[in-house]
């Protein structure tokens, strides 16, 4: 049976695309042109733009016309890289909203009208020029509190700074405490560099200060890793209460904290960081790919004085220096407004995502912060969470298992989903094809 006449249109373009007889960055013609050209109605020559933009094959920009995205590139592709073609990726997650590009736009050319372009095409200072730490620093002490802009280093991303803090100041063998589920790109740096990770019990969905006190008087631990504002997958805040506690274990153990803070912007109102309560061992580690893009890797570092210079080194050894036009942009943005608008379209679009999680998995328990992206799914302990995952995968949608975050041998079983960037219909399906497996996985026991 032949195909209908817009997915044949789509099937061609597609293949120019893949083959490269159409560019990345090239324009495309117009709806009407392309009717023309090919003899068809404007409907369909829509419909088969329409088909292409699904693909993740061109993309759309008002008032500019129609442009071939590189597909080399997919729009959800991650750290993992674990979601195949034709699957909707709920695994990697990649907040965004349709103004980023126009963000990005304007910041482009403030930066081609600036002065000293020459600047930005020789080596940088490997922690990042005096004044831009300034800015950067004055920004962010409004949340953390007040530190000297010389502790602040700039990195390329809320990861690259958690491995520069890992090459700085750890040996292999050495052992750090985390929660029992942790960030998936530290297991990651922690494996590289030969470190061991132990888990530390929770209650209340925060680290027990308790427990963490006991593994300590029964090992050498060195550090503890803590996400405490907006806990990822969990995320969970932690109180507090419960920060005075932990900075306690540490000062009385001597642990290095290393406080990760890629997701805090999310929560406005959080508790006072574990900088501010122990900035004398503190290792603050964030970056802004989650605020306002994830292509444009820009993190930072903020750790005591004495420890700034091996830090320095880190960088040195692995980026030299940030770019300076993507520190650049960020700093624009600082100073127009613009981050603080994109921080807000963030936790606007989070919240809005998570009332059609709760809308769509009713009977699921849901565990996730209200202005997140993600959510994590307990399962009944009874359960398995591949045999889910594998039917999702047969109908055309990739979760994540409770192994990618689990520290302990024994893996809880839960799905997280990551919805940030993933079109609101796709959502709502994938939503219904996880609630029906999920109670389908009840039914069965």
């Amino acid at each position: 049976m032949p195909k209908i006449r817009y997915l044949q249109l789509a099937d061609t373009i597609a293949t120019r695309i893949h083959e490269g007889d159409l560019a990345p960055g090239e324009k495309l013609p117009t709806h009407r042109q392309f009717a023309q050209d090919h003899g068809v109605a404007l409907a369909t020559a829509t419909r088969a733009y329409r088909e292409l933009e699904d693909r993740g094959l061109i993309v759309g920009e008002h008032g500019r016309g129609v442009f071939v995205k590189d597909p080399s590139v997919p729009l959800t592709l991650g750290v993992e890289q674990t979601a195949a073609d034709g699957l909707v990726d709920l695994v990697f997650n990649m907040p965004g909203a349709d103004c980023d590009v126009e963000f990005l736009r304007s910041g482009l050319k403030r930066i081609a009208a600036a002065g000293d372009l020459e600047a930005m095409l020789r080596y940088q200072p490997h922690g990042g020029r005096p004044h831009e730490r300034k800015i950067l620093a004055d920004h962010l002490a409004k949340t953390l509190g007040a530190f000297s802009w010389d502790q602040f280093l700039i990195v390329s991303g809320a990861q690259h700074g958690l491995s520069t803090v890992v090459l700085a100041l750890f040996k292999t063998g050495e052992v750090v405490a985390t929660d029992a589920l942790t960030y998936t790109g530290f297991k990651t740096v922690a494996a590289l560099h030969g470190l061991n990770l132990t888990a530390v019990a929770s209650s209340e969905g925060m680290m027990d200060p308790d427990d963490l006190d006991r593994l300590c008087r029964c090992g050498k631990i060195r550090a503890v890793y803590l996400m405490p504002t907006v806990h990822n997958p969990l995320g969970t805040v932690m109180s507090e209460e419960r920060r005075r506690q932990i900075v306690a274990v540490a000062r009385r153990h001597d642990l290095i904290i290393i406080e990760d803070a890629a997701y805090a912007f999310l929560e406005p109102c959080p508790p006072a960081s574990l900088l501010e309560f122990a900035p004398e061992r503190t290792f603050h580690v964030g970056g802004f790919s989650k605020s306002i893009g994830t292509g444009l890797r820009l993190g930072y570092v903020i750790a005591p004085k004495d420890h700034v210079d091996e830090l320095s080194l880190a960088i040195r050894a692995t980026t030299w220096n940030v770019p300076a036009i993507i520190s650049a942009l960020i700093i624009g943005w600082i100073e127009d407004g613009t981050l603080e608008r994109s921080e807000e379209n963030r936790r606007r679009d989070g919240a809005y995502r998570q009332q059609i999680c709760r809308e769509h998995l009713q009977g699921i328990t849901v565990i996730s912060h209200r202005n997140a992206s993600f959510a994590w799914l307990p399962l009944d302990s009874r359960q398995r969470a591949e045999p889910i995952i594998t039917r999702l995968i047969a109908k055309g949608f990739a979760v994540s298992g409770g192994s990618a975050f689990a520290v302990t041998e024994a893996v809880p079983q839960a799905l997280r989903v990551a919805f940030g960037g993933v079109k609101e219909d796709q959502l709502r399906k994938a939503l219904d094809c996880v609630r029906e497996e999920m109670l389908r996985a009840q039914e069965d026991l």
